[in-house]
């Protein structure tokens, strides 16, 4: 079957950046607390006041906080609402959904996330494959999105009124099956190079749909894990190929429609190769011209080796003028027993702190919202997300993911910067961000099994501060 065909909108606008002198003199420190074996979750302990800062000794622990350095402008933290989310959800009484939604989006009741994904028709997490048009329809005359309607924008939209507005990005896991090369829209296959420009025009006919239905869509990633033959649907892009796609295809489509404010977003897979390829897109002016920046995962530990944090810091070296976005992680092989895991939130917290001082303008969750068997998933790849719902007692379960990912978004709002921060132990992990209401927010988090008490620096003020073991805080002031 041939492929081939033709294709404008608004958008959701980022907050201004915090742009002044920040000082610390007089400030009252707000300290949140999350911590293992304790009841603390979200939970303010205490007000601490700044007094005049003495030289720090070596044997003290300190965070040092230097606000005259600022770096990324902060996009916002959130999480996907998928087909298994949306499903799920709409298994719940209008109470427990309004929970959910409060719990997520609202800034004041809630952890406030103001940035979320998509898909682009099916993917793992939907209860089947499918697509937005007849199979062999080259033209995209049967395009419709009738089947999103039922569960997946309804429940958009609720996340969009609470949170007063989503900076929404949209992810395709395969192009429809006559499109590739093995003619089907699992296990990897490529895009057929006469489908490049239909495939284009796909994304267009989304983004018009989505954006007619009342949901903006700040931008898209060109493919979901470019580089994994997967069980579900799933489809290879090289990095060529992918540069290829992008300066012949989606870009000047996009450009044409006068799209220059829809963000293309590249690679949307591991650490491990990002750097690959951001090598061979952005060396290339005209490929790069139409190229937001670079999304990444965090599952390149499947091969027994560490995070390659270290990754993002280089691609933010290289090419300064990209953002950085990270695009999905979750915790995987679902086990009910383990919902209460500290270990898997604590994943998020060394994630999100080192991906945050390694450049990183936001960060997304995988599913906001499974249920009790980790799904529903039509290959059954079950995974944790930081809620699931018991859908035959009505319960929501909030994980310690949750809560670590809450400690950063209540706090740092769009349009943050992050400012230097450093630690004199390797015990702790930390980062800073300077909202643009000029409060500074301060995320420590402790891993040890030891509660430890460190000294938080910021000009010429300090401040004594305990955290327990296997604990968070984020520090307000």
């Amino acid at each position: 079957m041939s492929c081939n065909k033709k294709l404008k909108d608004n958008n959701l606008s980022i907050q201004p950046e915090a742009n002044m002198e920040f000082s610390a003199k007089g400030k009252t420190i707000s300290v949140y607390t999350t911590a293992d074996s304790t009841n603390l979750r979200l939970t303010k302990i205490e007000n601490l006041t700044f007094s005049e800062t003495k030289q720090p000794k070596e044997k003290e622990i300190s965070v040092f906080v230097e606000p005259k350095k600022t770096f990324q402008t902060f996009i916002g933290i959130g999480g996907a609402i998928t087909d298994a989310s949306a499903e799920t959800f709409y298994k719940l009484d209008t109470e427990t959904q309004d929970q959910l939604i409060t719990a997520y989006y609202s800034k004041d009741k809630g952890i406030g996330y103001s940035l979320m994904r998509t898909t682009i028709h099916s993917c793992d997490f939907s209860s089947e494959s499918y697509t937005y048009i007849k199979e062999g329809d080259s033209t995209l005359s049967t395009f419709s999105i009738e089947k999103d309607r039922q569960y997946r924008i309804p429940m958009i939209k609720r996340a969009i009124q609470k949170a007063n507005g989503l900076v929404t990005f949209a992810s395709p896991w395969s192009p429809p099956a006559f499109m590739k090369n093995n003619n089907d829209m699992l296990h990897g296959g490529i895009l057929l190079p006469e489908c490049y420009q239909p495939w284009a025009n796909y994304f267009v006919k989304f983004i018009k749909a989505y954006e007619k239905e009342g949901i903006p869509i700040w931008g898209i990633t060109v493919q979901n894990e470019p580089m994994a033959i997967q069980t579900w649907e799933s489809c290879i892009y090289t990095a060529e190929a992918e540069r290829d796609f992008i300066k012949n295809n989606l870009g000047p489509t996009f450009k044409k429609l006068g799209w220059s404010d829809k963000k293309i977003i590249v690679w949307d897979h591991n650490r491990d190769l990002m750097t690959h390829r951001a090598n061979v897109i952005y060396n290339d002016p005209e490929a790069s011209k139409y190229v937001w920046g670079m999304g990444f995962h965090w599952y390149e530990t499947w091969s027994g080796g560490k995070p390659m944090f270290d990754n993002v810091k280089r691609v933010n070296e290289d090419y300064p003028s990209k953002k950085l976005l990270f695009t999905e992680g979750c915790n995987d092989k679902f086990d009910a027993n383990k919902l209460q895991f500290w270990p898997n939130g604590e994943h998020y917290g060394e994630s999100m702190i080192h991906d945050f001082n390694n450049g990183t303008v936001g960060w997304t969750d995988w599913n906001i919202l499974l249920d009790q068997n980790g799904g529903p998933n039509h290959v059954g790849n079950f995974c944790f997300a930081p809620v699931h719902a018991n859908t035959n007692t009505g319960e929501l379960i909030f994980t310690p993911s949750y809560y670590y990912i809450g400690h950063f978004s209540k706090f740092i709002r769009p349009g943050a910067k992050r400012v230097s921060t450093s630690v004199s132990r390797s015990v702790l992990l930390s980062t800073s961000f300077l909202n643009t209401d000029g409060t500074m927010v301060t995320v420590v988090m402790n891993s040890s099994d030891q509660k430890i008490v460190y000294k938080l620096l910021v000009n010429d003020e300090q401040a004594l501060i305990e955290i327990p073991a296997h604990a968070i805080q984020s520090l307000v002031y």
